[in-house]
Parts: C-alpha cells; structure tokens; sequence
C-alpha cells in the first residue's frame, strides 16, 4: 500500500467521520507520506478499549507508509479536556501524569514501531513546549486567534453549558492549547493531519484554522465516530468498568473473552476496525449466520488479541477458551447441569449449587460476583438462551473459583 492509499483504507473500514477538506487532503496524500498525530491526555496508568478506533487509525497510518505520531499529554493532562464530560477532570500531581505517562507508552509496543524510516512512529509529549509558554505573549500571539463566541458554540463547551453543569475556565482553555499542539507539531515535525474521535471535531478544526491564521499553511483534520455496540451500549464499557489494554490491568485471556463475547451483529464491523485481516476475508466471516458466527467471533478475539499481545498469548487464550468450552476443561475440572433453557442466572445458579437461594443469588450478582461466558453479570434475571451456549454449553461462574458448564436440556 501507498501513502494515498490511507483514507480509501480508513472509508472502506469504517473509520471516517467527518474530514476538514477529503480533496484537499487526498491531493496532499498524493504527494508522498504525511505525518499525522493524535493526542492521548495522561489520565491513567493505560490505555482502554475506547482508543483503539484512535490507536487503529495510526496504525493504519503507519501501514501506508505514512508517518504517525503520538502526542503524550503531559502538558494538557494539567488543564483537563471537558469534551464528552458533565463535570470537571480530577486535576492529577506531576507524579502521577509521569506514571501514567509511563503506563500509556506500553500500549502501544503491540500496534506501532518507533524510530526513523518509511511508517515508524514517532512519539512526542506536549509538555515540551506548554510548560514554557508564558502567559501574556502566548494571549496576545495566539489567544487573538479565537472567538469566544465561537468557542461557546462547540460541543465540549455548549452541551456543559446547557445542562447547567460547571465549566472551569482552566478547562475552557484547552481548546487554546490543543490548537497550539498542531501548530508546534506542523512546525517543528510538519505535521499536517490531526485525528481523532469525533468529540474532538471542534478542537481540531481550531486547530487547522490556528495553522491558517498564523503561518498561512494548509492542515486538515479527521474524527472516527463513537462506536456503540449493536445493542446500543458504548463500546469498551462492560459491567466491571473499562476494558484496560496493559496486561498488568487485564489479561491477555480476559482480553479475548471481551472480544469473543461481542454481540452477533458486531463482529463484521469489529473484524473491520479492529484486526489486520483483509477485507475480502472480513466481509467473508461477516456474513456468517447461526451458530456459525461463533467462529467469526473467535477469529475476532484471536487476531485482536494478537495485536495487541502477540501471537503466543492471542492462540494460548484461544486454547484455554476451547478447553473450558469444547472439552468442558478436560470434563474432569468443570461439572455440568442440563437445564430447560431460556433460564434466568438466578435460577441456574441455585441449580448448580453456585447460590443456595434466589435471595444469595442475586446478591452475588449485586456484588459483581457472577460471569456468565466470562463476562459480568449485572442482571440477576438476566435470561440464558440457547445464543449464549458454545459449542453446547455456557460457563456460568461465581467468583473465581466456582465453575458450572450449562448445557440445554
């Protein structure tokens, strides 16, 4: 693939949202490699499922021949980016945003090489020049720029307005100083592209515009869209909370079971955006109906897992989950019940001997306690069907130690 080949790439998957000017940045494209970057505030010690659209992005800037860059937020981390938020960012100690600072950097290692030559990423932190800014001259050189009544029309400030929630005007300044980003990224590194999610639409086309106020130079911008799952909930939130990237916070087996138990419909789109896999074997697995789809699952949970720990640790979960699943663990370390199904996890659970009551039952449920298929349950009369059985059965567990295979009577 060639450098213009990028946003036919990005299209055909499903990653473009909106672009600034799609003309104006496919001629660039046709030019030569470009260098693009997307920002990553320093709030955590890792990343999350909720960047891989971003994280995929660069990759697939990479995979053209194009130059992606990561933009730590060492500087911005101190302000707190209110868009998609109803109340004001924690504001975290120099020491912890090194530590997280540290924590995003492995998130990474699977999805893109640093260095130098043709699709390396290159890695900055804008801390580098926001924390030399001095107040006055950056209000007059760049401050001048921006129109309040503008900034109050985007969404990351409107919507915070609109519901009545406060807006710290040490937050109403990031806005400023991510459009500073991509003007010291275009000069010091010729940076032209920005990405991201489309919450940051408003911010990036600042930023362009910034570029075009004070150095008179062409920069575009492009978001992905917010991915929901087919059931309407937001991608990357499950019951436990986030599904973390860095192994020390999931593991590489808890991983391929968030992907294995993507809902039926997903698992095209998700083989799209969040694996390698050509698009012809992509629409090929897509298709698949009935229980074939389970394996389109198990190659989505393979190869995103694959990406993002390697191939050992992707195939070694794989077959730990076909152990447990199509041998039942060996038969001898998993005992089984055969229930009449649909059947609520309560029941089941009093069935199995899991929950000596309907009353204990829920309670495990209340305290987080119960998986079904290795993904939390948050409904004790949540029905189990014959969709969530694999290859026959379905793990039902209550805390870690406590195991059942269901299978449909």
């Amino acid at each position: 693939m060639s450098a213009g080949d990028f946003l036919d790439v990005l299209r055909e998957r499903g990653f473009i949202h909106q672009v600034t000017d799609e003309a104006g940045l496919r001629a660039q494209l046709a030019k030569g490699p470009l260098a693009g970057y997307i920002g990553f505030d320093c709030t955590a010690d890792s990343l999350h499922v909720g960047h891989l659209m971003q994280i995929m992005m660069l990759r697939w800037l990479a995979r053209t021949g194009n130059r992606p860059v990561v933009l730590m937020g060492g500087g911005t981390t101190k302000i707190g980016d209110p868009s998609g938020r109803d109340e004001t960012r924690q504001l975290l100690s120099e020491e912890a945003i090194e530590a997280n600072k540290a924590g995003i950097r492995r998130s990474f290692s699977g999805f893109l090489e640093f260095g130098e030559g043709p699709g390396r990423a290159l890695m900055l932190d804008n801390a580098e020049w926001l924390d030399q800014l001095r107040y006055i001259p950056f209000l007059r050189e760049v401050g001048r720029h921006f129109s309040v009544n503008r900034m109050l029309s985007m969404d990351s400030v409107r919507l915070r307005l609109e519901r009545d929630q406060p807006l710290t005007f040490i937050e109403f300044n990031y806005m400023l100083l991510q459009s500073y980003d991509f003007l010291e990224l275009r000069r010091r590194h010729g940076v032209v592209l920005q990405m991201g999610g489309s919450d940051q639409w408003g911010n990036i086309v600042m930023g362009a515009d910034l570029i075009r106020r004070m150095d008179g130079a062409e920069a575009f911008g492009l978001t992905s869209p917010l991915i929901t799952t087919a059931s309407g909930a937001k991608m990357g939130k499950t019951a436990a909370g986030a599904v973390w990237l860095n192994p020390d916070r999931l593991s590489p087996y808890d991983y391929w079971q968030f992907w294995r138990n993507a809902e039926d419909a997903d698992a095209g789109r998700f083989l799209a955006l969040f694996t390698d896999l050509p698009m012809a074997e992509v629409r090929r697995l897509g298709a698949l109906q009935g229980a074939e789809v389970n394996e389109a699952k198990k190659v989505l949970a393979t190869e995103a897992t694959a990406l993002l720990h390697g191939r050992a640790a992707a195939e070694a979960a794989a077959e730990t989950a076909r152990r447990t699943f199509e041998e039942g663990a060996a038969a001898e370390t998993l005992p089984s019940i055969t229930a009449t199904l649909p059947a609520p996890v309560a029941d089941l659970l009093v069935s199995a001997g899991l929950a000596a009551s309907k009353g204990e039952a829920k309670r495990l449920v209340a305290q987080n306690g119960v998986r079904l298929n290795d993904a939390p349950v948050s409904d004790a009369l949540r029905p189990v069907t014959a969709q969530d059985l694999r290859d026959g059965a379905a793990k039902l567990s209550a805390g870690r130690k406590k195991h059942v295979l269901v299978r449909a009577a």
